[in-house]
Protein backbone atom coordinates (compact mmCIF):
# COMPACT_ATOMS: atom_id res chain seq x y z
CA UNK A 1 0.00 0.00 0.00
CA UNK A 2 1.47 3.62 -1.18
CA UNK A 3 1.47 6.30 1.42
CA UNK A 4 -0.23 9.57 0.39
CA UNK A 5 2.52 12.75 0.43
CA UNK A 6 1.58 15.81 0.21
CA UNK A 7 3.73 18.99 0.20
CA UNK A 8 4.50 21.00 3.63
CA UNK A 9 2.04 23.91 4.05
CA UNK A 10 3.05 27.38 2.71
CA UNK A 11 4.50 30.18 4.88
CA UNK A 12 3.73 33.36 3.89
CA UNK A 13 7.93 34.69 4.70
CA UNK A 14 7.60 38.07 2.43
CA UNK A 15 7.27 41.44 3.12
CA UNK A 16 3.93 43.10 3.88
CA UNK A 17 3.15 44.76 -0.16
CA UNK A 18 3.68 48.81 0.25
CA UNK A 19 1.31 51.23 -1.40
CA UNK A 20 3.67 53.25 -4.10
CA UNK A 21 1.29 56.48 -3.41
CA UNK A 22 1.59 56.74 -0.04
CA UNK A 23 4.94 56.34 0.10
CA UNK A 24 5.45 59.11 -2.71
CA UNK A 25 2.83 61.33 -0.61
CA UNK A 26 5.02 60.78 2.09
CA UNK A 27 8.33 62.05 0.65
CA UNK A 28 6.82 64.80 -1.42
CA UNK A 29 8.32 68.21 -0.98
CA UNK A 30 6.62 71.54 -1.12
CA UNK A 31 7.94 72.25 -4.33
CA UNK A 32 6.95 68.68 -5.68
CA UNK A 33 3.70 69.51 -4.55
CA UNK A 34 3.52 73.08 -5.72
CA UNK A 35 5.27 71.60 -9.17
CA UNK A 36 2.46 68.84 -9.82
CA UNK A 37 -0.56 71.17 -9.03
CA UNK A 38 0.77 73.89 -10.96
CA UNK A 39 0.63 71.04 -13.87
CA UNK A 40 -2.67 70.12 -12.90
CA UNK A 41 -4.15 73.47 -13.55
CA UNK A 42 -2.15 74.56 -16.66
CA UNK A 43 -2.59 71.14 -18.35
CA UNK A 44 -6.62 72.14 -18.36
CA UNK A 45 -9.50 73.49 -20.59
CA UNK A 46 -10.09 76.31 -18.19
CA UNK A 47 -6.26 77.44 -17.88
CA UNK A 48 -6.86 77.67 -21.88
CA UNK A 49 -10.25 79.54 -22.01
CA UNK A 50 -8.82 81.62 -18.95
CA UNK A 51 -5.65 82.41 -21.17
CA UNK A 52 -7.25 82.58 -24.13
CA UNK A 53 -9.50 85.09 -22.49
CA UNK A 54 -6.32 87.42 -21.42
CA UNK A 55 -5.16 87.72 -24.58
CA UNK A 56 -7.83 88.96 -26.15
CA UNK A 57 -8.83 91.14 -23.96
CA UNK A 58 -5.09 91.98 -24.04
CA UNK A 59 -5.30 93.06 -27.96
CA UNK A 60 -9.06 94.67 -27.47
CA UNK A 61 -7.75 97.04 -24.63
CA UNK A 62 -4.80 98.16 -26.84
CA UNK A 63 -6.30 98.12 -30.12
CA UNK A 64 -9.30 100.27 -29.04
CA UNK A 65 -7.45 102.24 -26.07
CA UNK A 66 -9.48 102.41 -23.29
CA UNK A 67 -7.19 102.37 -20.71
CA UNK A 68 -4.09 103.91 -22.32
CA UNK A 69 -2.01 101.80 -25.04
CA UNK A 70 0.61 100.21 -22.63
CA UNK A 71 1.21 98.12 -25.45
CA UNK A 72 0.62 98.88 -29.21
CA UNK A 73 0.19 96.65 -31.72
CA UNK A 74 2.27 94.59 -32.66
CA UNK A 75 2.20 93.86 -28.77
CA UNK A 76 5.93 93.52 -28.08
CA UNK A 77 4.92 93.34 -24.25
CA UNK A 78 2.49 90.56 -24.74
CA UNK A 79 5.08 88.92 -26.24
CA UNK A 80 7.66 89.59 -24.19
CA UNK A 81 5.14 88.19 -20.88
CA UNK A 82 3.82 85.37 -22.62
CA UNK A 83 7.43 84.10 -23.49
CA UNK A 84 8.30 84.66 -19.85
CA UNK A 85 5.67 82.44 -18.65
CA UNK A 86 6.20 79.91 -21.04
CA UNK A 87 10.01 79.65 -19.60
CA UNK A 88 8.81 79.29 -16.30
CA UNK A 89 6.14 76.69 -16.67
CA UNK A 90 8.49 74.30 -19.25
CA UNK A 91 10.87 73.68 -16.69
CA UNK A 92 7.92 73.04 -13.61
CA UNK A 93 5.74 70.51 -15.94
CA UNK A 94 9.18 69.17 -16.92
CA UNK A 95 9.99 68.52 -12.82
CA UNK A 96 6.24 66.89 -12.07
CA UNK A 97 6.88 64.53 -15.28
CA UNK A 98 10.04 63.88 -13.48
CA UNK A 99 8.91 62.69 -10.39
CA UNK A 100 6.01 60.82 -12.49
CA UNK A 101 8.54 58.73 -14.10
CA UNK A 102 10.52 58.06 -11.14
CA UNK A 103 6.97 56.84 -9.36
CA UNK A 104 6.32 54.98 -12.29
CA UNK A 105 9.69 53.45 -12.08
CA UNK A 106 8.48 52.14 -8.28
CA UNK A 107 5.59 51.04 -9.10
CA UNK A 108 7.08 48.98 -12.05
CA UNK A 109 9.67 47.12 -9.70
CA UNK A 110 6.59 46.31 -6.63
CA UNK A 111 4.85 44.93 -9.41
CA UNK A 112 7.92 43.23 -10.59
CA UNK A 113 7.84 41.87 -6.61
CA UNK A 114 4.32 40.87 -6.56
CA UNK A 115 3.95 39.00 -9.39
CA UNK A 116 7.40 36.76 -8.15
CA UNK A 117 5.50 36.22 -4.90
CA UNK A 118 2.62 35.42 -6.61
CA UNK A 119 4.45 33.13 -8.84
CA UNK A 120 6.39 31.21 -6.09
CA UNK A 121 2.54 30.96 -4.41
CA UNK A 122 0.73 29.91 -7.49
CA UNK A 123 3.50 27.37 -8.35
CA UNK A 124 2.97 26.32 -4.15
CA UNK A 125 -0.86 25.88 -5.06
CA UNK A 126 -0.28 23.66 -8.34
CA UNK A 127 2.38 21.01 -6.40
CA UNK A 128 -0.60 20.48 -3.75
CA UNK A 129 -3.12 20.24 -6.58
CA UNK A 130 -1.18 17.52 -8.41
CA UNK A 131 -0.59 15.74 -4.68
CA UNK A 132 -4.42 15.87 -4.45
CA UNK A 133 -4.99 14.30 -7.77
CA UNK A 134 -2.80 11.68 -6.98
CA UNK A 135 -4.50 11.42 -3.61
CA UNK A 136 -8.04 10.93 -5.69
CA UNK A 137 -6.12 8.81 -8.10
CA UNK A 138 -5.25 6.25 -5.56
CA UNK A 139 -8.27 6.20 -3.50
CA UNK A 140 -10.26 5.54 -7.07
CA UNK A 141 -8.33 2.88 -7.73
CA UNK A 142 -8.84 1.45 -4.28
CA UNK A 143 -12.28 1.80 -4.96
CA UNK A 144 -12.45 0.43 -7.55
CA UNK A 145 -10.27 -2.72 -6.78
CA UNK A 146 -12.48 -3.32 -4.01
CA UNK A 147 -15.87 -3.53 -6.03
CA UNK A 148 -14.76 -6.01 -8.89
CA UNK A 149 -15.26 -8.91 -6.18
CA UNK A 150 -18.55 -7.31 -4.34
CA UNK A 151 -20.14 -7.55 -8.21
CA UNK A 152 -18.93 -10.88 -8.63
CA UNK A 153 -20.63 -12.11 -6.08
CA UNK A 154 -23.70 -10.27 -6.43
CA UNK A 155 -24.23 -11.38 -10.37
CA UNK A 156 -27.28 -12.84 -11.40
CA UNK A 157 -26.86 -15.28 -14.08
Amino acid sequence: MSELKFPKPYQHEHEKVCNVNELFEQKQTFGEKASDWATSKIGSWGFIAIQSIILVLWVLLNITAWINKWDPYPFIFLNLVVSLFASYTAPVIMMSQNRQDAKARLEARNDYLINLKAEEEIRVILENLEAQNNAIQMIYNKLSALEKPITKKISYK
